[in-house]
């Protein structure tokens, strides 16, 4: 399985990003350590951006992680960098995150050298390094809160939590904003915690009290934009932390340990929130000091994605989620460039039985905006 969706999400990914993407390595504790790095065109030396560490989850990779939690659309647009580690292998021989999960390989080590490795290379805004990942990249993320937050401004975890008992040795040294994307029908790290992993009641619990938020969240219903993707979510925030920081949760419920909003649909996969247009507007709001930033960061979003297409790679459906209207006609395009179909009235559902197997680009058009997306017909 895991092989299956790193090919689709290396089919889905042309070489739009291959002139930016730089695979690399340091050299840590005796052992050479890989990163896949991922710089905006935007990028200047003359001007400090942020670092967002995108960490895979357990038997996962970097590569994988890059396409399916992707940021980079959104590094486009709000001009940030993004860095993408690759795990060791554990005693399984399977890639992994040793946040407190055994071995002696020092992630939290490695990831501090990384930092430093990349400030020397770019001009990172120290006060804006942020840290998110998948499953075990999500419980990485939790250690770095505890550990190493010094450097990190504020965490997101998807589908991942703390360890059982963690919160008796987390040490953070300064107000945590932090995050939790989770499905409630979460079959390998259970909402309700499992042997050697938290709650998500409790992970939330540890952080609202360190934090010393609001005690009751504010609560919302995510509007259910998407009818077939066979879970809702709901959103909780809890406000007036110290220094103004929040801790938010969505709450997927029937969601599976999936990344909301992915290119590819694995499992139960929501849809109506984006997890990495959600973290990045979590982010954006917090410097190392938990001081909230003015931002633009809604602008940054609109810009990067108002339309998106799923499932993709698709054999028979594809299904259209806007956040304004589409004008018809709506149009299909070849590789080459050809016009293979014009959708003359407005749809959220397009059939491509017709279709050969192959690479296509679907046309939108919204007031006087024309918007392009890439499918992939299998």
């Amino acid at each position: 399985m895991r092989n299956y969706i790193l090919t689709l999400l290396m089919l889905f990914s042309l070489t739009t990003y291959a002139q930016q993407t730089i695979n690399d390595s340091i050299f840590h504790n005796g052992i050479y350590r890989t990163y896949i790095l991922y710089v905006p065109a935007a990028y200047s030396a003359s001007n400090s951006v942020p670092l967002v560490l995108n960490f895979h989850g357990y038997t996962s990779n970097s590569t994988a992680q890059m396409f399916y939690g992707d940021f980079r659309p959104i590094a486009d647009t709000a001009n940030f960098i993004v860095v993408h580690p690759m795990g060791t292998l554990d005693g399984n021989n399977q890639p992994y995150w040793n946040s407190g999960w055994g071995g002696t390989v020092d992630d939290i080590g490695f990831t501090a050298a990384l930092i430093d490795s990349l400030s020397a290379q770019y001009n990172i805004n120290q006060n804006q390094i942020y840290s998110t990942g998948m499953s075990n990249g999500g419980f990485m993320s939790y250690t770095l809160a505890c550990s190493l937050s010094n450097r990190i401004a504020a965490i997101a975890s998807v589908t991942g939590t703390m360890n059982a008992n963690q919160s008796l040795s987390c040490n953070p040294q300064h107000p945590m904003p932090v995050m939790e994307i989770h499905g409630t029908a979460d079959g390998t790290v259970p909402y309700n915690g499992a042997a050697g992993m938290s709650s998500i009641s409790n992970t939330l619990n540890y952080w609202t009290t360190f934090n010393q938020t609001d005690v009751q969240p504010i609560f919302s219903n995510v509007p259910n934009i998407n009818l077939v993707d066979g879970c809702t979510a709901e959103h909780y925030v809890y406000k007036n932390g110290t220094n103004g920081v929040e801790v938010e949760h969505y709450k997927i419920i029937g969601g599976g340990h999936t990344w909301p909003g992915a290119p590819v649909v694995v499992g139960v996969t929501n849809y109506d929130i984006n997890a990495s247009e959600k973290i990045w507007q979590f982010f954006a709001k917090y410097d190392l000091n938990g001081k909230i930033i003015s931002t633009n960061i809604n602008d940054e979003l609109k810009n990067s994605s108002e339309i998106s297409i799923f499932p993709n790679p698709s054999s028979r459906f594809l299904y259209i989620n806007s956040s304004e209207k589409i004008n018809a006609p709506i149009k299909i395009y070849d590789v080459t460039g050809k016009l293979i179909k014009t959708i003359a009235s407005e749809q959220t559902v397009i059939d491509l039985t017709a279709l050969e197997k192959g690479i296509y680009f679907i046309q939108f058009t919204q007031s006087k905006k024309i918007t392009t997306k890439k499918f992939i017909k299998n």
